[in-house]
This record gives structure tokens, C-alpha cells and sequence, in this order.
């Protein structure tokens, strides 16, 4: 048996096992128990201990915390009992306590995140399906002879499966077992299908060949090292990265691919299993909690060798992991808002330093930290400069809104009007941008000027006409439509102000009825079947032209869309937030660079108040070097990230003065450093949200600074905080609301 820690009861001279035990709760400690002396634990064994007055899953820890050998072994208590799962390997303890350190959140609420799939850690149900097995029933329908002929090759398939192959209910296969002609059989456990690294092999051209072979050389080091993989839209970044999964497969390490947005699996799926004979693994919301659970031991076996996820997917178990890439590594859903708070494409850098892994950063538009890294050698830099194949990267016209106004009531300038119609005259796609959603942000009353608000948030409410309802997109309050003011009474003086992607839509069937359209927005589509279902749409040639918010400008591939149109293209600027010019460059890039992928010559315009905003001029002349150079020296100079470091801190309580009366104690209790600024409390942008007030302090420091620490002693200084007051550290904050 494996002692960890032993321990000599002096009253009796015997000796005891004692364990260090975290449990993940919102709790930084661990806690000593006793082991039984018919269990064997060690580092990384789930174990079930009494916690208080429950029993919870915990984790035995490899270190004892300082002091806890003191605690006199009479009083611990004994573990109930080891569970049959995988342990969590020795470098997921140590990732767990320095994210801990990092984001100054208590280990327990970490230690949580490794254990993302709660089917795992119970016996796994048997699953029965149905196979071929007695004579034909003495009754016969169509029904029936569709379920034989799809059963006649004999392989078991769930109940659900063969009546959806065979176009029935799931009642006539439940006849048909009843009758004998079926029988039920229990289905063994699926292990993941392992891929193939020579599967396919792709033809690759002019700088992916160099490409590949960074990479390659990236993962044949065996050694922690990142590569910014840099390439505009179409230029095959997927196919190149895949060399780099080809290899560390040979290597027979294990694979993490980090998506940004589930929307994404679908067509990233189909992609891999043309590269690779077999899909991976994929963890994501999306995935059934049975299937999880699965995922989750196949993960911590070995069985799973490429995994395909969101950012929780980080904190899996993995035996071996040798090779980690971030996908569209720029993007702000890497940014994790609640609970824990941190950047996955950071701690995905950690996370391989710690496993001395390979990480691929790939982005056509990559964000200014990794462009700072990169060009200082901290990382190394493999660019593709040219679209895959024939294709070429689209033209970029802004148009001048004070120019080229829309016609009253409308939002489509005539420029962009007249682009849509020589597009279908043409027989190809079009896509519009607006990254808002719902019909109209706000909606007032002609007569009293009454503004329809969220009741608990300091946010307007978002017409959704689709839906016929008045929606927070902050809380999820809503209500119907009122028919009459709620302040004046006045009838049918209720308007709506601005444009969203309903009320695009709106406009487009009013002036192209013959248009077949689709709205691709989170709030309309739902779950991952419907997005794939609509791309497969879309791919398809069903659809002529796209609305969409955000998620359009996220990898998707429509190998028929020419022209891409930007409603609003500043609507991001208007932002207090030190991000906000690459944000829209990013997404400008991004959304235009949808055009044009295949065989079609693809066009973007961009509809702007600011023409000759730095970011708007560099997407019309594709000048991005000129962008990169403007922001980078305007965060130098004004010491933000890369160059300096934040942090905030947000007070929020149910009364609006106990926040505003806490807030300033904790600005006044903030230590004196050296090349620190704490700067605040100021109301937060968004000042109230859920019904709680909501105040700001942002802490700037230079680069070697260490802002932890500093923010450590400064917490330790203050009192506790009592009832529903709340302090909320984020570390490299991304939102500034």
C-alpha cells in the first residue's frame, strides 16, 4: 500500500495513514483524513469523505498544507471510500493550484472545474439495444417491413435509433420485440474511435509548406513551446494545424483543440474526420450528461486522443497531453466571466509549460498580446499570407454613412442595397452583419418619452418581435409587448429605435420578398443540432442571404457567399474599453473575410460613421500592419496590456449606498506600491444588473509588478463582508461594464 503521510500516535506507538484531501467547494484548504487499512490511496485518487454533515468527493492532495500535520490524528476522520475512476494526474494538481494563485480564487472552486462531468463518478447505467433476432411477426404493416429491412444486417441499435432509420414510432419496434422478431441486448461501453495521423494526406501549398513543418518541428521537440499560427481568412490555418495533431498522434500524445463557440463543432467535426478516418471527442455544453461522464474517463484512461472543446474542456484529466491549439485565439468567449474567472488561451499556455507540451495559436486575426510575443521571439511565428487554392481575399469598401445615407425608415445604405441585388442576379449568397440582437435595442413612447427599462438591471429592454416580447439580454428578464405606455397610458405610441437583425430582416423582405433568408442568431437558433442544421443549409445553396450577429464571423465556411455587408461597423467603438479598436478590427476582418472562400470573387462593405478611424482605414486598404502598429503603440504609451497589467475589483450589494459605502473602504484600504495605480470606485458602466449596484476599482501596474500579491495583502486587510455584500477580483479583465 501507498503511505502518503504516516503518522505516530504517541498514546498507542501505532502508526496512521493520513491523507490531504480537497473538496471542491469555495474553500482554499485542504483537510486531513485517515485511510482505512483496506483502501489504497494516492495523489490524484477521488475519494468520498464526510465533509461537515454530507459526503463529498474530494481529491487527495500530494502536498500537506502548513500546519495541518498538527491537527491531533484522533480527531480526523476516516475516508468512506476510494471511487473506480481515473486519477487526476499529478500535473492537474499543480495547473489547479496555479490557477488558484493566479485568478486569487479559492483552490476547492477550481479543483471543481476537473470535475465537469458528475455522470462520471457513478456506476454507468447498462444501456439495451435491439438486433435481429426471431421470425417475422404473424402481423405485418409497412411499418414493420421498414424496421426488418434497416434490422437485416443484424447490428445493434438503441430503440430511438432504429425507429428513426426506419421512419417509424418508437411503438412498432416495441411490437416487434413484444412478438419475438426483436430482441433486446445490452450494448457494450463505446471507446473512442482512434484517429488516424495518414488517414488523408493534403496537398499543401506555397507557405503552409513551411507552415506544416514549424509545427511539425514544434511538436517533434517534445518540449513546452507556442507557435502563433498567423493567417488570413481562408488560408487553410485548420489543415495546417492538423500536421501538428498528425504528429503528436505518432507520438501517441493526446490532443486538446480548443474551440471558442460550440456553433463551431459541426463543420470542425466533418473537417476532421475527412483528416483523420474518425470524429474526436468532443466536450462542449452541448454534449448529452451521460456522454460526458464517458468522455470524461476516456479522457483520463488514454483512450481519448484528440479532444474537441470549449474552454472547461482545459481542465480534463489528460494522461499525456502533448500538443494544445486555440482556435481563433483571439476571441473574447476564451474569456471565462463568472466563478473562476480566466483567460482559457492563457492558462492553456500554462497548462502546457506545465506538461511540456507544444500550444498553436491560429487566428486570422490574432490578438495584441500574442502579435507582442511573437514579434519579440517569445513565440514563434508561422504566417500564411495567401487564400487556399485560386481563391483570392475579397475587396473592402467603406461606405460613408454621411455620404450614403440609408432612405428614411431603412438601414441599408444604397450602395449595399444595390450590392445585394447583383449578387442574387449573379445566383450566389450574401451575408449582412449586425452584431445585435432582437428587432430593436431600445423602445420609447412618442407622447411622455418613457424609455422601457429592466427592472432589475440598468440596461433598456430588447424588442424581440419573433418572439413578441421585451427581453433583458443582462438578466433574462422579459415581458409581452405592452400595447399602451406603462408610464402615460397613451395607445400605440410605443416606437422602436435602431436596427437589429429582426428588424434587418424586416427591411430585406420588404425589398427582396424573393429572397430566401435565414437570421443566424444565439436567441433564435436552438441548441447545436439547430445551428448545424441550418449551416448544412446554408452550405447547401437553400439559403441566398444571411443576417447574423457575432457567430457568423466565426470560422464558418460557405463556399457560395460572395458578399458580406457590415450594417453598422462602429458599433463596437463607442465602447469604454481599452480593446475596443482591435475588437472591431478583429470582427471586421473576420465577418469580411467570410467572402470569397471558394470560387467566387467575394466583396465586403462596410456601412461607418468614421471612415478614417485607424481600424476602418487598415480593413479597406488591408493594410494590418499599419493597425497593429497604431494599437501597440498606443498601449505602450499608455501602459496597457501587453505592456502593463490590471486587474479589477467589483463591489456589488442589493443597496445601491451599502456598495458605494464599501466600495470607497476597500479604495481607502489599498497598500502603497511602487508603479501601482488603483483607480476608483466608479459606478460600473452596466450600475446595476440582476438587481444588484454594481462599483468598479481598476488596479494598473507595470509589467513587474507582482499584482497578486499586492492584491493578496490588500484583501487580508479588509473586513469581512456581511449579508449580500460581494467583492469579485478578475484578473486581465476583458470587460470593462
Amino acid at each position: 500500500m501507498n503511505s502518503l503521510f504516516t503518522y505516530t500516535d504517541a498514546s498507542t506507538d501505532t502508526e496512521a495513514r493520513r491523507v490531504s484531501v480537497v473538496v471542491p467547494v469555495l474553500l482554499d484548504a485542504s483537510y486531513d483524513y485517515l485511510v482505512p487499512d483496506d483502501l489504497d490511496v494516492e495523489p490524484g485518487s477521488f475519494v468520498l469523505v464526510p465533509f461537515g454533515s454530507q459526503q463529498r468527493i474530494g481529491v487527495v492532495w500530494d502536498r500537506l498544507d502548513e500546519g495541518a500535520s498538527k491537527v491531533d490524528v484522533a480527531k480526523l476522520k476516516p475516508i468512506i471510500a476510494t471511487l473506480d475512476v481515473p486519477l487526476l494526474p499529478t500535473i492537474s494538481l499543480r495547473f489547479v493550484e496555479w490557477v488558484a494563485r493566479y485568478t486569487l480564487t479559492p483552490r476547492g472552486m477550481v479543483l471543481r472545474l476537473t470535475m465537469g462531468a458528475p455522470q462520471a463518478f457513478e456506476p454507468e447505467k447498462p444501456r439495451f439495444g435491439v438486433r435481429l433476432a426471431g421470425p417475422e411477426p404473424a402481423r405485418m404493416t409497412d411499418g414493420r417491413r421498414r424496421v426488418l429491412e434497416v434490422a437485416s444486417d443484424e447490428l445493434i441499435r438503441a430503440k430511438g435509433a432504429l425507429a428513426a432509420e426506419a421512419a417509424v414510432g418508437i411503438g412498432v419496434v416495441d411490437g416487434l420485440v413484444k412478438a419475438g422478431t426483436l430482441v433486446q441486448v445490452e450494448i457494450a461501453a463505446r471507446k473512442p474511435l482512434r484517429p488516424q495521423p495518414d488517414f488523408a494526406q493534403p496537398d499543401f501549398q506555397g507557405d503552409q509548406v513551411a507552415a506544416v513543418h514549424a509545427l511539425q518541428a514544434a511538436v517533434d521537440a517534445a518540449n513546452y513551446n507556442v507557435t502563433l499560427l498567423d493567417g488570413v481568412t481562408g488560408s487553410g490555418k485548420t489543415e495546417v494545424y492538423f500536421e501538428a495533431v498528425a504528429r503528436a498522434l505518432e507520438a501517441g500524445r493526446q490532443v486538446l483543440i480548443l474551440l471558442p463557440e460550440i456553433a463551431l463543432t459541426g463543420q470542425f467535426v466533418a473537417r476532421f474526420e475527412e483528416r483523420f478516418g474518425v470524429p474526436p471527442v468532443e466536450w462542449h455544453s452541448g454534449v448529452a450528461a451521460a456522454e460526458r461522464g464517458r468522455n470524461w474517463r476516456a479522457v483520463g484512461e488514454g483512450e481519448a486522443r484528440v479532444v474537441v472543446g470549449a474552454r472547461s474542456s482545459l481542465f480534463l484529466p489528460f494522461r499525456d497531453l502533448g500538443l494544445i491549439v486555440v482556435d481563433e485565439e483571439h476571441d473574447s468567449s476564451f474569456k471565462q466571466e463568472d466563478r473562476v474567472i480566466y483567460q482559457c488561451r492563457d492558462m492553456a499556455i500554462v497548462r502546457a509549460s506545465l506538461g511540456e507540451a507544444a500550444v498553436v495559436l491560429a487566428s486570422a486575426t490574432p490578438s495584441i498580446e500574442s502579435h507582442v510575443n511573437a514579434r519579440s521571439g517569445r513565440y514563434r511565428h508561422a504566417r500564411l499570407t495567401e487564400r487556399y487554392s485560386e481563391a483570392e481575399l475579397p475587396t473592402i469598401e467603406a461606405i460613408d454613412l454621411k455620404v450614403n445615407a440609408p432612405e428614411r425608415g431603412s438601414w441599408l445604405s444604397p450602395i449595399l442595397v444595390e450590392a445585394l441585388k447583383e449578387t442574387h442576379a449573379a445566383g450566389q449568397q450574401s451575408l449582412l452583419f449586425l452584431n445585435r440582437r432582437g428587432y430593436a435595442p431600445l423602445t420609447l413612447c412618442r407622447s411622455c418619452g418613457h424609455r422601457l427599462n429592466c427592472p432589475q438591471c440598468s440596461a433598456w429592454l430588447v424588442e424581440h418581435r419573433f418572439r413578441e416580447r421585451l427581453t433583458c439580454h443582462h438578466c433574462g428578464f422579459f415581458i409581452p409587448v405592452p400595447e399602451h405606455c406603462p408610464k402615460c397610458g397613451d395607445r400605440q405610441s410605443l416606437v422602436a429605435c435602431g436596427p437589429g437583425v429582426e428588424r434587418i430582416a424586416e427591411e430585406v423582405k420588404e425589398r427582396f420578398p424573393e429572397l430566401r433568408t435565414a437570421l443566424m442568431s444565439s436567441d433564435l437558433i436552438t441548441g447545436v443540432r439547430g445551428m448545424r442544421e441550418l449551416l448544412a443549409k446554408i452550405s447547401g445553396g437553400e439559403v441566398d442571404l444571411i443576417i447574423g450577429t457575432q457567430i457568423v464571423a466565426k470560422g464558418h465556411h460557405f463556399p457560395n457567399l460572395a458578399t458580406v455587408g457590415v450594417v453598422d461597423g462602429d458599433l463596437g467603438l463607442g465602447m469604454a474599453d481599452p480593446r475596443a479598436a482591435e475588437r472591431t478590427f478583429q470582427v471586421l476582418h473576420q465577418v469580411t473575410g467570410r467572402a470569397g472562400r471558394a470560387h467566387v470573387k467575394g466583396r465586403g462593405f462596410v456601412q461607418t460613421h468614421l471612415p478614417e478611424h485607424p481600424a476602418m482605414e487598415s480593413i479597406v486598404t488591408g493594410d494590418r500592419d499599419a493597425f497593429l502598429d497604431y494599437e501597440i503603440a498606443t498601449r505602450q504609451a499608455a501602459l496597457m496590456p501587453p505592456f502593463g497589467r490590471l486587474a479589477a475589483l467589483v463591489i456589488s450589494a442589493k443597496s445601491q449606498p451599502a456598495a458605494e459605502v464599501f466600495a470607497r473602504t476597500v479604495a481607502r484600504s489599498s497598500p502603497r506600491a511602487r508603479a501601482v495605480e488603483v483607480l476608483g470606485p466608479a459606478e460600473a458602466p452596466l450600475a446595476v444588473v440582476r438587481g444588484r449596484y454594481r462599483y468598479r476599482i481598476l488596479v494598473k501596474a507595470t509589467r513587474d509588478i507582482d499584482l497578486q500579491a499586492f492584491i493578496r495583502a490588500w484583501l487580508a486587510g479588509l473586513p469581512k463582508t456581511k449579508g449580500d455584500l460581494r467583492l469579485v477580483v478578475d484578473i486581465d479583465p476583458y470587460s470593462f461594464l
